[in-house]
């Protein structure tokens, strides 16, 4: 394309035409690709933000994979510890005991599950200990029957640290007067929160010793959990360990128990790409209007510039450029401030929420309470891609209309 193409096409998009509703509809479909371009960033790096956050605070409850036996009753915990520890690929063990039980306090009653911890190891396969927000892991001595809360459920409960909690069992034990269910009380010593109303609402923490007594389970855990070194191999390595256990186990990994949460993150991004997508083809194909209202104004222009000897190509080119241009400019300014929105989202819904005293997410409705964005350059890099590829297909039509008209036909009535 010569430099004088390139100049007149570029004129036209900087000219102030005769005709002011031509420069509106331009300076529209410029606004309209940004604002498209805009907002598929921003949407697309919320959901990324979303799967990231997910994965987090799952896995920061959750171990990465985990072994029990048919039956619920694993007593070779150690040897079945010592098998995976041997595994290069396995970061950490920890045994576990789970079980379902009714927290009382005074008048307030809430269902939990309890999950038995060795507060020595459950760094190594979890991160319980980095969102304590009172007391610490360390205080689930063996013995103290002290018991770790996270903050919906010490809300529901209203309880603090040092009130103690009644612990009730569904199973109970047989006496003359017939079956009483077993109760327990415990001191909450420490609370935490993830972030995830699951999570804090629904599960506490107690020493696994006491979950032991608790649920007489004897010498016998729940099941082992692992942390591994690369988190999507975890049902890999799980059946390596199984395997080298040599018993008859079952294996379960966060990719499996977890599978429906990041399988509708992926179908919810796809469709959200595709509809989005079609906003920007929508306000690519303004450029198709735009044009064809240029073409119409500049008829004189073009039959001049056929009569001193420009060819049709050199028309269809100017066009091509003034669209193009058009294309690139609204391309840059949605990247521009898409990617702006994108890195400071959650300091702007954090603003909004403070300022308007309203919370865009429920705790108590959605897994995540906070609004995160996670900006992919890779996702960045496609959007524009795909905006200036839908604003230079629009440019052809009218571009070809132009390089076709006849001088002697655009100069008739002039």
């Amino acid at each position: 394309m010569s430099s004088l193409e390139t100049w007149i096409g570029g004129r036209y998009v900087r000219s102030r035409s005769s005709n002011s509703f031509v420069s509106m509809i331009s300076a529209i479909s410029m606004l309209g690709i940004a604002i498209a371009v805009t907002v598929l960033i921003v949407v697309m790096s919320v959901v990324n933000g979303f799967e990231r956050e997910l994965k987090d605070r799952l896995l920061a409850m959750t171990a990465h994979a985990s072994i029990e036996n048919m039956d619920g009753e694993l007593a070779s915990s150690e040897s079945l510890i010592e098998t995976a520890t041997r595994n290069i690929r396995v970061r950490a063990a920890a045994p576990y005991v789970d079980g379902q039980a009714l927290l009382v306090f005074e008048n307030q009653l809430s269902g939990a599950e309890l999950r038995g911890i060795e507060p020595s190891l459950e760094d190594a396969v979890s991160g319980v200990g980095g969102v304590m927000q009172a007391g610490q892991l360390g205080d689930l001595a063996a013995g103290t029957f002290n018991i770790v809360l996270g903050v919906e459920l010490a809300t529901a409960l209203d309880v603090g640290i040092g009130d103690k909690v009644t612990v009730t069992l569904a199973q109970g034990r047989v006496t003359p007067a017939g079956v009483i269910p077993r109760t327990k009380r415990f001191t909450v010593s420490g609370l935490y929160r993830v972030g995830m109303y699951e999570f804090d609402r629904r599960l506490a923490f107690i020493n696994i010793n006491d979950a032991q007594k608790l649920f007489r389970k004897k010498d016998t855990v729940t099941g082992v959990r692992l942390a591994v070194t690369e988190i999507y191999d975890a049902p890999t390595i799980v059946r390596e360990v199984a395997l080298a256990h040599g018993e008859l186990v079952l294996v379960s990994d966060w990719t499996r128990r977890h599978v429906n949460f990041f399988r509708s993150i992926q179908i919810t991004k796809s469709i959200l790409f595709v509809i989005l997508l079609m906003v920007i083809a929508v306000a690519a194909f303004n450029i198709v209007s735009t044009l064809v209202m240029v073409v119409k104004d500049k008829q004189a222009d073009i039959a001049i510039l056929r009569t001193i000897g420009a060819r049709p190509s050199s028309i269809l080119r100017i066009f091509v450029t003034q669209g193009s241009i058009v294309g690139i400019v609204g391309t840059v300014a949605g990247v521009v401030l898409g990617v702006l929105l994108a890195l400071n989202l959650e300091a702007i819904v954090g603003f909004f929420e403070s300022a308007f005293g309203i919370k865009f997410l429920a705790a108590d409705v959605y897994f995540i309470s906070d609004l995160p964005s996670e900006l992919r350059y890779g996702d960045v890099s496609r959007i524009a891609l795909m905006a200036l590829v839908l604003a230079l297909i629009s440019t052809l039509y009218p571009a070809w209309v132009a390089a076709k008209t006849a001088p002697a036909e655009a100069l008739r009535y002039d």
